[in-house]
């Protein structure tokens, strides 16, 4: 899509000072743009960069100076101003309205008419899907799931029965959501699988990366809320609730019942037990590990297996780093004792 620089001022909004004709058809890194493209800069350190590169506009901190006869996007927030610069410089057109020949659509499924369905999707009994939504090759949209306008369900996602997708939900493949939860209770020398017949709820403007498995609740309700960005390769187990615009990294595992609140940040393969709460505002690092029942405050930084205050992680992680050097010590000691 083609915008001028006053346009893109007025989008962001940011301060123009320079030329407000001039013409930006994408975005790129410095080394790889083209005169066409936009760019940006966030730390002093990589000016050199920038005014090197090919690209006439730079996004940057208000006040910032620049060689090369660039004009200047001014924005508090470089990166994000260029982040929102993407979503419309780089819209992805809607989808043709069509469902292809060898897609299988249930007589009871209601699609609006702008809905696209790929080759061989099956889209089962009582299905709802909203307008102008994709369902790409190889779905499998199960009975009386519901599914939002502007949704995108890209190839090979499942959807067991009965799951709910609200509007602008986007699901990358091989993605599974409303699978049966991991319980089992012991009895009679066996296990029994406890019902796993509750329901899942996935918010508006929710991202699930590639296959990411997402159960439904067991007896109750999986909710993940608005905005919640998810990773790919990530497991929420059922009646698991993430509050809005969480973040959660790779490889990240939540068992069953545990409540994870707004604007949490989670790293990768962070493995959080069950019946957990991770207050608003938390923060789990990298490979943390949180026991069964623990509560992490609202802005707590956590570290390490089992997860405590990064502050206390990083003493005694640099303690443990001396560990030989310590053992040396304590050896020589007890050899001078001994003499």
């Amino acid at each position: 899509m083609k915008r001028t620089t006053a346009e893109l001022a007025e989008y962001l909004p940011a301060q123009l000072l320079g030329d407000p004709a001039l013409e930006i058809t994408g975005l790129a890194g410095p080394e790889n743009a083209t005169l066409l493209d936009l760019i940006y800069l966030d730390a002093p350190k990589f000016a050199a960069r920038v005014e090197k590169s090919a690209a006439r506009c730079v996004l940057a901190h208000p006040g910032t100076q620049l060689a090369g006869n660039k004009t200047l996007l001014a924005h508090a927030d470089p990166k994000f101003a260029f982040a929102k610069a993407a979503a419309w410089l780089l819209a992805t057109p809607a989808p043709k309205a069509t469902v292809h020949a060898t897609a299988i659509i249930s007589p009871s499924a209601k699609l609006a008419a702008t809905v696209a369905v790929g080759p061989y999707a099956v889209v089962e009994d009582d299905v709802e899907i909203g307008a102008n939504s994709t369902i790409a090759a190889f779905c499998f949209i199960g009975r009386g799931s519901r599914i939002g306008a502007n949704c995108v369900l890209h190839p090979r996602v499942t959807l067991y029965a009965g799951a709910h997708l609200a509007d602008r939900v986007e699901v990358h493949s091989g993605a599974v959501v409303g699978s049966d939860g991991f319980g089992y209770v012991f009895g009679d020398g066996r296990f029994w699988k406890f019902p796993q017949v509750g329901k899942i709820e996935i918010a508006s403007d929710v991202e699930i990366g590639a296959n990411t498995t997402i159960d439904r609740g067991s007896l109750e309700t999986t909710e993940i809320a608005t905005g919640v960005k998810i990773d790919n390769l990530v497991q929420i187990a059922h009646n698991v609730r993430i509050g809005e615009h969480t973040v959660i990294a790779a490889q990240t595992g939540i068992s069953g019942s545990s409540t994870i609140g707004k604007r949490v940040l989670i790293g990768g393969q962070v493995g959080i037990a069950d019946h957990c709460t991770l207050e608003d505002g938390a923060v789990a690092g990298a490979q943390a590990g949180i026991p069964t029942g623990k509560t992490i405050r609202s802005g707590q930084i956590v570290w390490g297996t089992p997860a405590r205050p990064l502050d206390k992680f990083k003493t005694q992680y640099a303690y443990l780093t001396r560990l030989p050097e310590l053992a040396k010590r304590v050896g020589d000691l007890e050899d001078k004792t001994k003499g």
